[in-house]
């Protein structure tokens, strides 16, 4: 009986065993056949910017609630978009590094800079920077209140000339590159010793007060326009001067990580950049009334609406003059790695413009 119940029951249990990995098999492939749940988008984004008009395509983003009415129309549901001011663009760069911030937005070398450090960077799930969009083209200006100085050469050891940051920013960058056309070759940081990084409406504060060492400040709208109402300011050069024409001013990124996690909301913010750049070519004055409204500025509607307009900004998605910047910045060592086209920078999203 005992040899005949290890007969019975070794069938037994090998037939048990078959029918669960039947069943098992079974399961994994129904599993298989069902349509996955794909995982839910954010439902919040965070735009971490710098001042002033070159970001003004945010602003009128967030005066107008683009990105939640992008988000909506792409079928994201409710999502809710914040906007922080930060007047120094290596702290824009670390708030999204950190991830306090989903996007940046600052000046375009600070965003070169930024793509340099975090390219192919697998340590930090924020790393891998790239631009979504250039937001404009504008000339920045150096604006000095010593009437004497009249060039970069004009400038003495005493004299202190403030950018959003030293070594980082658009204003810095351009002044190196005007600094080696200026004085030659191997003399692009001939004025970094006197230059110190202050936001820009502390600048103009230290600029038109005349009663501290700041002497000059390399800014940009409405903050320049606003120095050179004072008839103790004047302008010593424009950026435009220095690159040799318009190019992108500014830029917004993203990282990797975020970017292919929310393909639709990424496409969204896109698409409300694109929204908010034709509200502002079409209505001047509603866009100031934007950008009045969130800075509480005192500047009247006119007034910035004039500046919006003139004839040497432009409001575009598309980068322009990169190469210019990334040429410099990658020769003198400023970046490591020297990008071949603007679209090494840039996420495809933008690849069919023509940008340089």
């Amino acid at each position: 009986m005992h040899r005949m119940g290890q007969l019975m029951t070794k069938p037994f249990s090998i037939r048990r065993r078959t029918l669960l990995g039947t069943a098992l098999l079974l399961a994994g492939g129904i599993a298989a056949s069902m349509p996955q749940v794909a995982r839910a988008e954010a439902t919040e984004v965070r735009f971490a910017r710098n001042l002033g008009l070159g970001y003004l395509p945010l602003y009128v983003m967030q005066d107008k609630g683009l990105v939640e009415k992008q988000a909506r129309a792409a079928g994201l549901g409710e999502v809710k978009a914040s906007y922080t001011p930060l007047g120094n663009p290596t702290t824009i760069t670390e708030a999204t590094l950190s991830g306090n911030a989903d996007f940046g937005a600052a000046g375009v070398p600070a965003f070169i800079i930024a793509w340099d450090k975090t390219r192919g960077d697998k340590t930090r799930g924020n790393a891998n920077l790239r631009g979504l969009a250039a937001l404009n083209a504008q000339p920045a200006y150096l604006n000095t209140n010593r009437a004497e100085v009249k060039t970069l050469k004009d400038f003495t050891d005493k004299d202190r000339i403030v950018v959003p940051s030293v070594r980082a920013s658009y204003q810095a960058i351009v002044l190196q590159i005007a600094a080696e056309q200026t004085f030659g070759p191997g003399q692009h940081a001939r004025l970094d010793p006197q230059t110190v990084s202050l936001a820009h409406p502390d600048g103009t504060a230290a600029l038109l007060s005349g009663k501290t060492e700041i002497t000059a400040h390399f800014t940009s709208p409405p903050f320049q326009d606003q120095q050179l109402r004072d008839p103790k300011i004047h302008k010593v050069l424009s950026s435009y001067d220095v690159l040799g024409g318009p190019a992108s001013f500014s830029a917004l990124w993203t990282s990797t990580a975020f970017h292919d996690a929310n393909p639709k909301l990424t496409k969204a913010v896109l698409a409300a950049l694109e929204e908010s750049v034709a509200l502002i070519k079409a209505d001047p004055q509603d866009a100031a009334r934007a950008y009045i409204r969130i800075e509480n500025s005192r500047l009247g509607v006119e007034e910035v609406a004039a500046m919006i307009a003139h004839p040497e900004i432009s409001y575009d998605l598309t980068p322009r003059g990169i190469g210019t910047f990334t040429d410099f910045m990658a020769r003198i060592g400023s970046i490591r790695n020297r990008p071949a086209d603007w679209r090494d920078l840039f996420f495809a999203d933008i690849h069919d413009r023509t940008g340089s």
